[in-house]
């Protein structure tokens, strides 16, 4: 008896049996599928009312008649027009308040330079004048140069030559020039005679003025104290400040350009 191979027995292939509901399990019941339908019946139906809504929106606003938009306000625009007319009191009190109380007790002004100045008091001065007495003095200011002479008489002043009128036509210049004597009270006793060279105007009152209250201290040094107190005496150094080179003026300089 031949040897035959020996094969393994095939074996039958098992197939997955279909599970089957036990009777523990109960089969589970078909879902009903109406309400399905219903449900999705319901966004179509949503739609379509939206879609016939808005033409007669589109129809309606169409129609309406169409609004100018409003322009902003204007500050303010809510107050009043508050104008006071020039010379009216803003407060309402009458023309005859406006200025105060006390507009009726003070002066007008005055457009005369000569009327705004103070007058000052003289100071009790005793000068004894001889008849040939002689009282000479230097005065300087910037560059101008006086040199003045005071005498007894009648309170002429004579400069180069000239009336003080004549060579210090401004009203001012020549109260500058009276004040010294005025200050002392002998504005009509005593003559002046100067020579002057120097300077402007201006700059030769001061100077004058100066050599006039000099000349004074050599009549009666007790003066010293009131003169000074009121500056006639002090010798006033401020002068024109002289040009650098590269600027324009003492202190003025070119203007700066970066490129």
């Amino acid at each position: 008896m031949a040897d035959e191979p020996i094969t393994p027995e095939e074996q039958p292939e098992e197939t997955p049996a279909a599970e089957q509901p036990t009777a523990e399990q109960p089969a589970e019941a078909p879902v009903a599928a109406e309400p399905v339908a219903e449900e999705a019946a319901e966004p179509v139906a949503e739609e379509a009312a939206a879609e016939e809504a808005a033409p007669e929106e589109l129809v309606a606003a169409a129609e309406a008649p169409t609004e100018t938009p409003a322009k902003p306000a204007i500050p303010g625009a809510d107050l009043e027009v508050d104008i006071v007319a020039e010379g009216q009191d803003p407060l309402g009190r009458g023309e005859g308040n406006y200025y105060g109380d006390d507009a009726d007790d003070e002066a007008p002004a005055s457009d005369d330079v000569e009327d705004d100045i103070v007058e000052v008091e003289p100071i009790a001065a005793k000068i004894e004048l001889a008849a040939d007495a002689r009282y000479s003095a230097t005065g300087k200011r910037k560059r101008a140069v006086a040199r003045v002479i005071l005498k007894p008489g009648t309170g002429a002043y004579i400069v180069n030559g000239k009336t003080l009128e004549e060579h210090f036509p401004r009203p001012a210049l020549r109260r500058t020039i009276r004040q010294p004597l005025e200050t002392v009270g002998y504005e009509d006793r005593m003559d002046v005679v100067a020579r002057m060279h120097g300077g402007g105007v201006s700059a030769q009152a001061d100077a004058l003025r100066h050599g006039i209250s000099k000349a004074l201290l050599e009549a009666d040094p007790n003066l010293r104290g009131e003169l000074k107190r009121r500056g006639f005496l002090t010798r006033d150094a401020r002068a024109k400040e002289r040009k650098k080179a590269g600027l324009k003026k003492a202190r003025k300089r070119p203007q700066f350009s970066k490129r």
